[in-house]
């Protein structure tokens, strides 16, 4: 990989970035609103609201934050329903050559999702692109909230090859830039995911409608 700072270095998410789930996670999110008797959401309206703090995602809709009894059952059934359905879901478009062709050039690439890490490695596993990255990292705690402080972690379990100005995070939605930003790093967002266009454009960095373009814009604010 060479000397440390020498090359660009990506680190993907997951969820709605290099899995396309998305419909995994409305069908999920459906059956959590369920749960405590709120009406369906499409996907649209999924896009044009979500945030984290998950709960805040929850009070948008709700108009008040969910108590915390209501949060322990919507939170159970979502992740319940969303390993059912994500059986279903491939790979975003391209995903296997766009990785492989990173690593044949000779830059590096890593995996931080905020979805559970024991339950993120053996998927990642599955899918067959383990070996594209030098690291796959989940989130360790509690669920729902921001991916700034695993991103520090992230990059920090990786400083011996990897700096900061050189990274660039290829995610969905907006905590992805906000975690690229808190560690100083660049961030790219698509809009396959979670957030609509114009949400992702509130952040102020660069958006695109695929991955191949994810990363020719990354390589080019690495360079």
């Amino acid at each position: 990989m060479g000397m440390k700072g020498t090359h660009a270095h990506l680190v993907w998410d997951w969820n709605g970035t290099l899995l396309d789930d998305i419909s995994a996670v409305i069908e999920a999110t459906n059956a959590a609103f369920a749960e405590i008797g709120l009406e369906p959401i499409t996907l649209e309206r999924y896009r044009e609201l979500y945030c984290v703090p998950i709960p805040r995602f929850y009070e948008r809709l709700m108009g008040r934050l969910p108590s915390d009894a209501e949060w322990t059952v919507m939170d159970e059934t979502f992740h319940r329903h969303y390993v059912r359905h994500r059986i279903g879901c491939g790979l975003t478009e391209g995903v296997e050559e766009l990785l492989r062709e990173w690593q044949l050039a000779g830059r590096s690439q890593s995996l931080l999702s905020m979805y559970g890490h024991d339950q993120l490695v053996p998927v990642v596993r599955g899918y067959g692109i383990e070996r594209r990255f030098i690291r796959v990292d989940g989130r360790t705690g509690p669920s729902g909230g921001p991916k700034a402080l695993h991103m520090e972690r992230h990059l920090g379990a990786l400083a011996a090859s990897v700096v900061p100005e050189r990274t660039v995070v290829i995610g969905d939605a907006v905590d992805d830039a906000l975690a690229a930003a808190h560690v100083g790093a660049r961030a790219v967002l698509f809009t396959g995911g979670s957030h609509s266009r114009a949400s992702l454009e509130s952040v102020g960095v660069p958006v695109v409608d695929t991955l191949a373009e994810a990363v020719e814009e990354a390589l080019r604010l690495a360079s």
